[in-house]
Formats: structure tokens, C-alpha cells, sequence
């Protein structure tokens, strides 16, 4: 995995583990888990790239 996609992977599960912790501290944000899934789409988009045909 080069080191872009690396850093999206690392970003995309640091970002869940954000979003799961405000969830369970303060309650659901439909705008906080909705850019989450924007985030993890892009990391695919990214990683998609970054693979060797």
C-alpha cells in the first residue's frame, strides 16, 4: 500500500474511532457520520488509485 493510501486508511479508522467516541459522549450527528462516509469514500477512491494495474 504506498504511503498515500496508508496515511487515508490511517485518517478513515482515526476518524471512525472520533466519531464513535462523540457519539457515545454527546449523542448521534447526522453531519459527523456523514462526513465520516464522505472520508472513507475518498480513502477508496484514494487506495483504488494508489493500486498498481
Amino acid at each position: 500500500m504506498p504511503g498515500s493510501a496508508r496515511t487515508m486508511a490511517v485518517l478513515t479508522v482515526s476518524g471512525l474511532v472520533a466519531a464513535t467516541a462523540y457519539t457515545v459522549a454527546m449523542g448521534a450527528n447526522g453531519w459527523l457520520w456523514f462526513c465520516w462516509v464522505v472520508l472513507a469514500l475518498v480513502s477508496v477512491g484514494v487506495w483504488a488509485a494508489a493500486r498498481p494495474v
